[in-house]
């Protein structure tokens, strides 16, 4: 069991049909990892700075994994909306020095490779944030 408060699981709605399993996927991973957490949906990967911003915010959450699917489509708007999203959740990250790891499947995937994908990237979402956190414990329990 890890020693830490509970960690955040922010899951985006567009997709339902991948991130819906992509959330049961990651809710068992962290419970095989012996991790409390709370889920929150927000419409899309691009909704997810803000809601993550939140919840870095608040003392009792040690981290946060945000799980989503961007599917391609006919134009680069994936890239885009992946691009930005991470852009800013990363930042967030190193401001609140609290970690944020990343299950999402794109940009460039379509809908089969997504739905491939839904066991691996929720799992290793919350594998990331496991470690991290045990990584963070350790450096501060040295200094």
């Amino acid at each position: 069991m890890i020693d830490m408060s509970k960690i955040g699981i922010v899951v985006s709605d567009f997709n339902y049909d991948i991130t819906y399993l992509m959330q049961k996927k990651a809710e068992e991973k962290a419970d095989l990892l012996g991790m409390e957490h709370v889920e929150v949906r927000v419409p899309g990967v691009f909704d997810f700075p803000l809601v993550v911003k939140m919840m870095l915010k608040k003392k009792d959450i040690s981290g946060v994994a945000v799980i989503g699917a961007v599917i391609k489509g006919e134009t680069k708007h994936d890239d885009l909306v992946i691009n930005q999203a991470v852009r800013k959740i990363v930042d967030l990250s190193t401001e609140y020095d609290k970690p944020v790891t990343l299950g999402i499947i794109g940009p460039g995937a379509d809908h089969d490779q997504a739905v491939a994908r839904i066991e691996e990237y929720s799992s290793r979402a919350l594998e990331s944030l496991a470690k991290l956190l045990n990584v963070m414990k350790r450096i501060k329990g040295e200094m």
